[in-house]
């Protein structure tokens, strides 16, 4: 499908990758459709993490053995909620896990990276410039500030952050949990648990404040498109 019929649009054939993350609540599913929007790819980590726990049989099979649990369900597919319930609590379970899902992962994002890739090289996704003149992927992703492994493979990093309290009442309106969860999962998140407002963690690029409404993000993402590359 060519993505700029009908709009003022270019043909290049190399293109970088932005990470996107922030923590729970943050907002950086809505920053990633906005982008989505202007013609950009983007790569859902987590809604891919899930795809291939049910389209890879041989990834469940060795988290299986590796963990020495049985973890699917009556359809013969990973209990997510029984292996989350077995490595949230258990550091050590869950450096396993992610020794074994995040290299599949990774696998999964270059392989789709090189397709859009190879699309714009034949002609058949072509580049919107109100995206920029510099053609891009996204990978949206929580972790990828901590975990280097991701980290090597992108070019800048954008985190969405908003107030905590924004956050907070965000989730728990979403997922429809407690409060007492969504605190559990805030701490969780590495160094995305202890951001100060305005302040850049280390490995960084561009900061977005999630703290009006969705009018003002997208101005907010519109306004960062033409310096992402500069």
């Amino acid at each position: 499908m060519n993505t700029g019929e009908g709009m003022d649009s270019i043909a290049i054939s190399e293109m970088k990758t932005l990470a996107v993350t922030g923590g729970i609540g943050s907002g950086k599913s809505a920053v990633c459709a906005f982008f989505a929007r202007k013609g950009v790819p983007v790569y859902d980590s987590d809604s891919r993490t899930k795809a291939l726990y049910d389209e890879d049989p041989s990834l469940v099979t060795a988290i299986e053995s590796r963990l020495g649990v049985s973890l699917r369900d009556s359809s013969g597919l990973l209990d997510r909620r029984r292996l989350a319930s077995i490595v949230f609590s258990d550091r050590d379970k869950l450096s396993c896990l992610e020794s074994i899902v995040h290299p599949r992962v990774l696998a999964d994002f270059v392989q789709w990276r090189a397709c859009r890739q190879e699309a714009m090289k034949t002609g058949e996704l072509v580049w919107r410039k109100e995206a920029g003149d510099v053609p891009f992927v996204i990978i949206e992703s929580a972790i990828i500030i901590d975990k280097q492994i991701f980290r090597n493979t992108v070019d800048k990093v954008l985190l969405v952050d908003a107030p905590l309290e924004a956050r907070f009442l965000r989730t728990v309106a979403r997922d429809n949990v407690s409060e007492a969860s969504v605190g559990q999962r805030m701490s969780s998140q590495g160094i995305l648990a202890g951001l100060f407002p305005g302040r850049l963690p280390e490995g960084v690029d561009f900061m977005i404040e999630n703290d009006s409404d969705l009018a003002s993000l997208e101005a907010k993402v519109d306004s960062i498109c033409g310096q992402l590359w500069c």
